[in-house]
């Protein structure tokens, strides 16, 4: 749609959208448009909230008093619970012994390895029923792994960081790790599918979430500006970030 608007405006008709995805929106560079940290296919949060949704829309809608962008607002607030409990996720591989948030680099990327290759034949039984998977990053599993673990390495990351590519390569390796959990654990049988039980699970309990944050706090002190908004916006959702600030 951002594309789209450049088009619309041209032929002199004003245009404004809301956004999902921060990052396609500063490269496309719509007009104008509002982003919201809602999880994706809810761009209004959540479904039976018409006050919430309303006040969504008027701030999409205000951006008209912009006459010329491009602009990217951000919408103020997170969306509010949907007021349905969350299922609890019982997966069969034991993530129990989940390293602590502070655990070295070494212990951390092991236990993620490990959590990794016990979740490969459910991701697999997945990938057959579905006949496809949601890989973006175009990497393989193994590179997926070798990039986020090799990040959170000091000495490796000074390599990595030369590569221009790197802050969209973290961002979707991350999304792909994500998918790889969800499938896997989807496919096992009477497991809940709702978003929200599936990214509790995630965010709470495996070391996956563990590295991801890790990789937030790296990005947030780049000081070349590369990476500081993937620490700030596009890795953890603000949903979820209580589980790892004080």
């Amino acid at each position: 749609m951002g594309g789209l608007a450049h088009y619309i405006e041209d032929e002199g008709i004003a245009t404004t959208q809301i956004s999902l995805i921060r990052e396609h929106t500063e490269i496309i560079k719509p007009p104008r448009a509002l982003w919201v940290s809602f999880e994706l296919g809810r761009p209004l949060g959540v479904p039976n909230n018409p006050e919430f949704q309303i006040s969504v829309l008027k701030h999409a809608l205000q951006l008209f008093a912009v006459r010329s962008g491009p602009v990217l607002e951000d919408f103020p607030h997170d969306a509010p619970d949907s007021g349905s409990a969350p299922a609890q996720v019982a997966c069969p591989v034991n993530f129990s012994h989940r390293p602590a948030a502070t655990s070295l680099v070494g212990q951390l990327t092991e236990q993620f390895t490990a959590e990794m290759d016990q979740m490969h034949s459910w991701y697999d039984i997945a990938r057959k029923k579905k006949n496809r998977t949601t890989g973006v990053s175009g990497l393989s599993l193994s590179n997926v792994v070798r990039l986020l673990t090799g990040f959170i390495e000091e000495e490796i990351r000074t390599s990595l960081i030369e590569d221009p590519a790197l802050p969209d390569k973290l961002r979707m390796s991350c999304e792909d790790i994500k998918a790889y959990y969800f499938e896997a654990v989807s496919a096992q049988p009477g497991q809940p599918t709702d978003s929200r039980s599936l990214a509790d699970w995630f965010w709470g309990e495996t070391s996956a979430a563990l590295v991801i944050n890790r990789i937030r706090e790296i990005c947030l002190e780049d000081t070349s500006g590369k990476l500081a908004l993937h620490g700030k916006l596009l890795l953890v959702p603000r949903s979820q970030m209580h589980r790892f600030t004080g």
